[in-house]
């Protein structure tokens, strides 16, 4: 991998422009054009160097202090139908499978965030209603332990 190449990862990877435009605002940054950056992007998708792109909100820096993980208990025959259709509504940030242990059957784990705890409430039993599971939990965060960004191409890493 090129060192410009390795520029282009670590900037789209570190505060990733919030603007109409954010390719260009990058491609001014490495003395790139837009379309390049956006070439490369695309090159880096096919070639299975970017799996996806993303911009992940600090949620908190936003007023959204309530910040929920609902577990649903789900059969295994509806896990991929359950799990698409929570993943589709706005409000779900995050949305994955997890193995059951003994004393927590719940295989399905979304998260919510909003400036109240009763909001994150009121969207779980919209979520329940929504894809027929009755059997969840609402568990509310109390401390953010630890969130760094990935850090590619450093010194003696």
């Amino acid at each position: 991998m090129t060192e410009n190449e390795q520029r282009l990862i670590t900037e789209l990877g570190e505060n990733f422009p919030i603007e109409s435009r954010p390719f260009a605002v990058i491609g001014a940054r490495l003395g790139m054009a837009e379309e390049e950056v956006l070439a490369r992007v695309k090159e880096f998708i096919a070639r299975g160097i970017i799996r996806r792109l993303s911009v992940a909100l600090r949620h908190q820096n936003v007023g959204f202090t309530a910040n929920a993980m609902i577990v649903w208990r789900v059969e295994p025959e509806r896990l991929e139908e359950v799990g698409n259709k929570l993943a589709s509504f706005p409000e779900v940030t995050h949305c994955y499978e997890r193995e059951t242990v003994p004393d927590w059957p719940y295989n399905l784990y979304t998260v919510v965030h909003r400036p109240y705890r009763e909001e994150c409430i009121a969207i779980a039993a919209r979520l329940s209603e929504a894809v027929g599971i009755k059997d969840y939990r609402v568990l509310f965060s109390t401390q953010e332990l630890k969130r760094s960004n990935p850090q590619y191409f450093t010194e003696g890493g």
